[in-house]
């Protein structure tokens, strides 16, 4: 699915000082959603590092998505741990939006979002949830941050664990309709995904990505409460070529501190 970077900009509305509560979260390496991958077409399901806690599901991967002839494959060279393996280098052909473009890379990242995957959560609204992307190719971390639902629109495929397999449902973000249309998929759902580039994301101050570097990429998926109670959170690194050094496994790090977007806003935060 495309993600048009516009859609979620805005001023910063930030919330700090969150608790930390999913130590106790069950970790799967290699898993399927529950129940399907339900956006796009094609995309089959598994190979997802999931955490699941509180009624909560969350999950990411890498996926290879242009491969020699510029097409997406269900290939996400998993190393069974929390981190995926990509070769550096810029897509062929690139997006159809960006002809070849030099800052899309071969990978994507995919995320997952079920917020009452056994029936003991809620909607999706009902919590924050927060997606951290890594602009760091070193060991640090260099991170953009999007909450997820809380935004004017977005064209995320949202559904229930009864959707079939690439039949999620998108908000139009073009049409009169399309926030308060938004707004009524994420309250009266709990399941949303959706598939993103780096180059999706390349505005300043994010803009320096370099896909023909070797580097190593952290991602993270948080689940708040009201209260700003971190419930659920997972993790995975993005190995691209040799990666970078000193590189600590994705489950050693806490999210001390973590800064929040509102609204559709995004922020850096260097480490």
């Amino acid at each position: 699915m495309k993600y048009i970077p516009a859609v979620i900009m805005g001023g910063a509305i930030a919330l700090s000082g969150l608790a930390l509560s999913g130590a106790n979260a069950t970790t799967i390496f290699d898993g399927g959603a529950t129940d399907e991958v339900i956006f796009g077409s094609g995309n089959a399901n598994g190979g997802f590092t999931l955490n699941r806690r509180d009624g909560i599901e969350l999950g990411l991967r890498g996926k290879l998505r242009f491969n020699a002839s510029n097409n997406p494959e269900n290939t996400f060279n998993s190393n069974g741990d929390g981190t995926y393996s990509f070769n550096a280098g810029a897509a062929p052909g690139g997006f159809s939006f960006a002809p070849n473009s030099p800052t899309t890379p071969v990978w994507n990242f995919e995320w997952s979002v079920n917020s009452n995957y056994d029936g003991t959560g809620g909607n999706l609204g009902d919590y924050q949830f927060v997606l951290g992307i890594d602009f760091d190719a070193g060991s640090g971390t260099n991170f953009l941050e999007i909450d997820l639902f809380n935004l004017p629109c977005a064209d995320h495929a949202i559904g229930t664990n009864a959707t079939a397999n690439g039949a999620g449902i998108s908000a139009d973000c073009s049409a009169p309709s399309g926030a308060s249309d938004f707004a009524t998929l994420v309250s009266q759902n709990n399941l949303g995904q959706n598939s993103w580039n780096m180059e999706f994301f390349n505005n300043a101050p994010f803009d320096g990505f370099d896909p023909n570097v070797d580097g190593t990429y952290r991602f993270f998926l948080s689940a708040l409460d009201e209260q700003g109670t971190e419930l659920n959170r997972t993790d995975i690194d993005i190995i691209v070529g040799a990666g970078a050094t000193d590189i600590p496994a994705p489950a050693s790090l806490a999210l001390l501190g973590m800064g929040l977007v509102g609204f559709g806003i995004m922020r850096r935060r260097r480490s």
